[in-house]
């Protein structure tokens, strides 16, 4: 725990200021739209806080990764034996293999961690190519974390900089629809796509909110709504949409072929330029992290990215009958092996989010993990080093009125947003187990802050 972390804590002693900053966060995210769902976005008093090092060396390790998985995405394309390692269905190769009129398949991405206490350094156990979540929400509930009492004392001995990344999500958007659109002069027209009744509309309602005053038009649309007359896509209220901020995934688009059809064909004719396009499957994924880490793909990196991809990638294999290597020991029956060792190992769908059949072996007994062992060699998984998770403490509200506080141990991730391949904002997530996922009704979310002592310079400068 850092002293930015016991002095917020020291604050919150006094139990005026508490109760205030409390009642004022309830209200402040109620005022905001800041559910999911049902639920409050954040339980907690206090953002992270984390000193400018520490952010240095997560940017600087996220980037590194970035181009690895760049290396990886250029082999995919050049070679049709690599992409059947990777599980594609359907008409997913098609569409990762079509141009998609600009220059970055995910012009924005988010690469999700876990920072080893012992080393201090992240561990990368998943890359959100195709839909990362959660900007507009982080950085509005920052904006009712500013003003709250605590937050305002907290400021009078400590510089304290919110993390945001709303701007440079329309800053990529707009980029590679300057790319697509090849000085034509057209004006952007947005279309956020995804189906109705989510819990993230919230956030989609968010953004919306925040393309309208920058003058980017906009709309919130499903994609059965939308319509192709050959020429242009249509939006829900009849505007011709010219860039799709995609928040559906393509293997839950695809598998409702007559409701993907206008937003298929128009990206396949080049009508519309979509963000994140239809090729940042190929890196989403998760047999992507055995592709990085298998020594057998070493080739395809450059000294810098292996040694990264050794520093911050754990062990990651697809799961299926046969042999495999683990820090250059020979495993004679990968199978079996997971079997054994069910300790130290995870299973992951190879494609599948929020948490959605992860089986973490440590929080299960042995027969709970043969049956899933099993269940992973009938589908698409992959088998992962368990990392160790980081647990911090946090002033948690509680009771039926959320005025309460109690300090609770948290598991915390750590994941940084990319834009263009650069590390601009953060995502941090809280939950009371290691399986830290909103969307399975497992965490919190908290804004993260940069912070240092007010007598020690602005971040360096």
């Amino acid at each position: 725990m850092n002293d930015a972390v016991t002095a917020y804590h020291d604050l919150l002693e006094d139990d005026e200021l508490a109760a205030e900053s409390a009642g004022q966060l309830v209200a402040g995210q109620h005022e905001q739209g800041l559910y999911f769902g049902d639920h409050a976005l954040s339980v907690s008093l206090r953002p992270r806080l984390i000193e400018p090092s520490e952010w240095d060396a997560a940017t600087l390790a996220s980037e590194s990764i970035f181009s690895a998985l760049s290396a990886l995405e250029s082999a995919l394309l050049a070679s049709p034996e690599l992409r059947a390692e990777l599980g594609l269905v359907g008409d997913e190769e098609r569409l990762a293999l079509a141009d998609p009129g600009c220059r970055f398949a995910s012009p924005s991405a988010r690469l999700d961690s876990f920072v080893d206490a012992e080393l201090g350094t992240p561990r990368y156990i998943e890359y959100n190519a195709e839909s990362p979540a959660g900007m507009a929400f982080g950085d509005v509930l920052g904006e009712v974390v500013d003003e709250l009492p605590v937050m305002r004392r907290f400021r009078e001995s400590w510089r304290a900089e919110p993390l945001r990344s709303r701007e440079a999500q329309l800053d990529c958007m707009l980029s590679a629809f300057a790319e697509w659109d090849r000085g034509r002069g057209s004006a952007p027209s947005v279309a956020i796509v995804d189906w109705q009744g989510l819990p993230t509309v919230a956030e989609f309602e968010l953004f919306r909110d925040f393309f309208d005053r920058r003058g980017i038009a906009c709309c919130i649309c499903d994609p059965a709504e939308l319509t192709y007359d050959g020429t242009a896509l249509h939006a829900c209220n009849g505007s011709v949409v010219n860039l799709v901020y995609r928040r559906v995934l393509t293997s839950e688009l695809l598998a409702r072929p007559e409701a993907a059809a206008p937003l298929v064909n128009a990206f396949l004719d080049g009508a519309t330029v979509v963000i994140n396009t239809f090729r940042a499957k190929l890196l989403h994924k998760k047999m992507s992290l055995a592709l990085l880490s298998d020594e057998a793909y070493g080739g395809l990196y450059d000294g810098a990215q292996r040694e990264a991809i050794e520093r911050f990638i754990p062990w990651t294999r697809r799961m299926r009958e046969g042999a495999a290597c683990r820090d250059g020991r020979d495993i004679s029956d990968l199978p079996m092996y997971v079997a054994e060792n069910r300790e130290d190992l995870v299973l992951k769908p190879n494609d599948e989010y929020g948490g959605k059949g992860v089986v973490v072996g440590s929080s299960v007994d042995q027969a709970e993990w043969d049956t899933a062992v099993g269940a992973a060699l009938q589908e698409p998984y992959v088998v992962q080093a368990a990392v160790s998770v980081p647990w911090e403490p946090y002033p948690v509200l509680t009771g039926a009125e959320r005025q309460g506080i109690e300090l609770v141990d948290l598991a915390t991730d750590m994941n940084p947003y990319l834009f263009g391949g650069k590390v601009c904002g953060l995502l941090t997530r809280l939950s009371s187990s290691a399986l830290l996922n909103v969307t399975a009704g497992a965490g919190s979310v908290v804004p993260t802050y940069l912070v240092e002592r007010v007598d020690t310079g602005a971040f360096g400068d």
